[in-house]
């Protein structure tokens, strides 16, 4: 099956403010501008996009985007990088999908399958085809993205989603 092999996405997301960016979305932007500094080229980025807590919860609405980028990092260095760029703007993992200052996620990287076995990361993003506040941006700066295990055009995928509450901020 035929899949372009050459992005590397990642999904940015946040619902509670920072100490030091402030509101989720100023914290996306700095993030952004974060991995920049880090060595990781931006090639493109969503607008941002304002959804309701997935599972739904009482937690504040997310702010969530995706960006494509170009790095000379191997999956499990980039996730290891993404990690530490989470923790730098205050995450802290304790529970389960819950509120947070700002979550990465490796969704795609060039195509790859890998099973997340010795602590390297599970790609493609075992519930990325479930979440529209991944699919809907991502759709914006890879339209003819699919699926790199199973082929499913990124279109057919977002119309096999359960709606959510969500819509375009920029």
């Amino acid at each position: 099956m035929a899949t372009d092999r050459s992005g590397i996405f990642i999904a940015l997301g946040a619902n509670l403010p920072s100490e030091v960016h402030g509101a989720p979305r100023a914290t996306l932007e700095a993030a952004v501008q974060f991995l920049a500094r880090e060595g990781v080229r931006i090639l493109k980025r969503s607008s941002w996009w304002q959804s309701e807590a997935q599972p739904v919860s009482e937690q504040p609405d997310f702010v969530n985007g995706v960006i494509e980028i170009r790095t000379g990092l191997a999956p499990a260095a980039l996730l290891e990088r993404l990690h530490r760029v989470e923790e730098a703007f205050g995450r802290l993992r304790q529970t389960r999908w819950e509120a947070r200052v700002l979550d990465l996620d490796l969704i795609d990287y060039r195509g790859l399958s890998m099973s997340g076995e010795g602590g390297g990361p599970l790609l493609p993003h075992p519930r990325m085809q479930d979440r529209l506040f991944v699919l809907l941006p991502l759709r914006e700066i890879a339209p003819d993205w699919r699926h790199p295990v199973t082929g499913v055009a990124i279109d057919a995928l977002i119309a096999g989603v359960n709606p959510i509450k969500i819509n375009r901020l920029e």
